[in-house]
């Protein structure tokens, strides 16, 4: 048992490494240059079953219909390559002439494609309304289940999107993940990420790959905090912060880009930073400097992934205490002190940071999220640009 289930988890992964490339080339262009392409949704099938099928010739010339799908519209695309471990490159070239000889013969792209000794990917049918601005398109979040999280969450689905809300093992990201299927269910899974972990990021992408078949916008929200004053700051906590703020920052862009790159459609990346980076606090110096060089990161990440269609951008928002019934991590953490520094309650504390800003406005994670999906909607054409989400900070006003 133990044996047929690592070989089922390997025929998935192998799956998932081609899933993005047929994505990609299956997408319809549209001609908006702000939106080149409709992306499909994938059902990836890879179970012995499945692989037999694909891998067999008598069914192929037969235009069988794989065992495990429902049937759509015409027969399905077999492709009979042996070549499934060189590069993106070759691979993507062998899909492309298969897909284009499909075309000529057919008048249209398939509908399924089946691929020798990996499986079956299936455009699958959408469960949103085609119409709204991020129909079939694919979002994954980083340390989604908290107040931030779950606005930009919530703001996703609702506009359309397939979500891998992705945050540390345990039952507080289950139970996020259980109340948003509530809301919009097929489209919401929860698999665990640790952004510190390259192989656990890498598995989170391949998660939301073998549900959908790729991945169109990952917002980098994966944050932690500290309160120290630089004299007696512990090494080991600033270290900490830096794993996750910083070195977690860079796993997630450099996977993100790796699945952009092979799916070949474009891209949105929208990194969370904050007002501490050009407005930093005192005692908050290892949060202002470590998010400080997730700001950057974002910064080249919009020069380097400009050229394959991939924008990226932040947003910049103060003080988030909660969103609906859900807490903000970081407040949890820094809020006390900030309590004791200025004698105020937990209520006072929400006050004061609504009454520093000009428009007097008490940041929500709804704001937030409004915030990304201008990003995400590519409402104008932009990339390498950043979004006070704030009330108005004059000390944070870039200069």
């Amino acid at each position: 048992m133990e044996t047929r289930e690592a070989d089922n988890k390997s025929s998935s992964g192998r799956l998932a490494r081609v899933a993005p490339i047929v994505r990609g080339l299956l997408a319809e262009a549209t001609g908006d240059e702000d939106m080149p392409y409709h992306p499909v949704i994938l059902n990836s099938f890879s179970s012995p079953e499945a692989i037999d099928f694909a891998g067999s010739a008598e069914r192929a010339e037969g235009k069988a219909w794989p065992i495990p799908t429902e049937r759509p519209h015409g027969p399905p695309l077999y492709v009979h390559s042996e070549r499934w471990d060189e590069a993106p490159e070759e691979i993507r070239k062998q899909l492309q002439d298969s897909i284009s000889d499909y075309v000529a013969q057919h008048g249209s792209k398939p509908h399924a494609v089946c691929l020798r000794n990996l499986g079956v990917l299936q455009v699958g049918r959408e469960a949103t309304d085609a119409k709204l601005p991020l129909g079939s398109k694919v979002a994954l979040v980083t340390g989604a289940a908290g107040a931030i999280g779950y606005g930009v969450c919530k703001g996703l689905l609702e506009n359309g999107c397939y979500l891998a809300a992705t945050d540390l093992p345990g039952e507080k990201l289950d139970s996020f993940t259980e109340e948003l299927e509530q809301m919009a269910p097929g489209r919401v899974i929860g698999p665990p990420m640790d952004v510190t972990d390259k192989e656990s990021v890498a598995l989170g992408f391949q998660r939301a790959i073998e549900a959908w078949g790729g991945i169109d916008i990952v917002v980098v929200n994966a944050g932690i905090a500290l309160v120290s004053g630089l004299v007696e700051m512990d090494i080991e906590a600033f270290r900490r912060l830096e794993r996750v703020n910083v070195e977690g920052a860079l796993l997630t862009l450099a996977e993100a880009a790796r699945q952009f790159a092979l799916q070949g459609t474009g891209g949105d990346i929208i990194i969370m930073s904050t007002k501490n980076v050009p407005s930093p606090g005192a005692r908050f110096g290892a949060y202002s400097a470590t998010k400080a060089a997730c700001h950057q990161l974002g910064r080249i990440a919009s020069l380097e992934l400009a050229p394959h269609g991939v924008r990226v951008n932040m947003v910049a928002p103060d003080a988030v205490f909660s969103e609906g019934k859900h807490k903000s991590g970081l407040w949890e953490e820094v809020g006390p002190d900030r309590m004791r520094a200025r004698g105020l309650d937990e209520e006072g504390l929400q006050e004061y940071y609504r009454n520093r800003n000009l428009l007097k406005a008490r940041v929500t994670g709804r704001h937030v999220a409004n915030a990304v999906l201008f990003f995400a909607t590519r409402q104008t054409p932009t990339t390498g640009a950043t979004i006070p989400v704030d009330g108005g900070l004059p000390d944070a006003t870039p200069r």
